[in-house]
């Protein structure tokens, strides 16, 4: 048996840690002594503390290393590792696009000084859209939902035999913004006019176009908003998104082009 303190040295842990892992019920004690108090490990639980330690660097939660621990089934515990191997590669990626954003934004402001510059690198249109004929699926919804969804319009372009266009976007319908349970309407252009769901109106709207990942394109969103509070024109219905190139072209995410619009009507 190795009291607290020889634990906390195997392992590399503070005592005030191993005293939370046994409040939360992570890691007991083999055996605390009624009289002192003191606390004891054993030579298994040396085994089940470097498990933690090493699910730890994996970044899972306490709350998912208490479940992993409580698995017992190996096929389950190769799911849940490989899952977080997804989730770490996609952290990795997303951390190198915003080391791109970065360095680009470092250059901007070495040379103009104006830590605002990158916001110029819009140009907004004042455009009229043509009338569009598309299936579309309105739900509240997250953005990470947005695969199933359009899976779902695909599916009925096959199953009724349309011609899908390659127009593709999502309009968004509430006030206010929340990224896992909005009121979203993707839609798919089709070339059956008359067996769509609607038809998207012409309408007049300031345009701009996003490069690079989703996760920026509120600075598509600000810089149209700035273009409009200067001009003679007013917001005047639900702003929404066409990709352009995206990953179902097997683009990377600095690849990938959006055009963002926002109806106007003159003040």
């Amino acid at each position: 048996m190795f009291t607290i303190g020889e634990f906390s040295k195997i392992c590399q842990i503070s005592v005030k840690t191993l005293h939370y892992y046994d409040r939360i019920g992570l890691l007991k004690p083999a055996r605390v002594d009624k009289f002192s108090g003191y606390r004891y490990y054993s030579q298994q639980q040396l085994k089940r503390m470097l498990l933690i330690q090493r699910l730890k660097r994996y970044n899972f939660t306490l709350d998912e290393i208490a479940c992993f621990l409580d698995c017992t089934e190996p096929a389950l515990r190769l799911k849940k590792l490989r899952q977080q191997k997804q989730k770490l590669n996609k952290e990795m990626q997303d951390t190198r696009l915003i080391i791109m954003e970065l360095d680009a934004h470092l250059r901007s402001y070495e040379e103009t000084e104006d830590i605002m510059d990158y916001q110029k690198n819009y140009k907004i249109e004042l455009i009229n859209t043509p009338p569009q004929a598309v299936l579309t699926c309105r739900q509240n919804m997250g953005v990470r939902e947005f695969g199933q969804y359009f899976s779902s319009i695909y599916e009925r372009i096959a199953q009724e035999k349309l011609t899908s266009n390659g127009t593709c976007g999502a309009i968004y319908h509430d006030r206010e913004f929340d990224p896992d349970n909005s009121d979203i309407e993707l839609f798919v252009g089709i070339a059956e006019t008359n067996q769509a769901d609607y038809l998207l109106p012409q309408r007049l709207c300031a345009k701009t176009l996003h490069k690079g990942a989703y996760s920026s394109l509120h600075d598509a969103y600000g810089a149209l908003i700035e273009w409009i509070a200067n001009s003679d024109y007013e917001l005047c219905g639900a702003p929404y998104d066409i990709y352009i190139k995206d990953s179902l072209q097997m683009l990377p995410p600095e690849q990938w082009e959006t055009e963002v619009y926002f109806p106007v009507q003159s003040k």
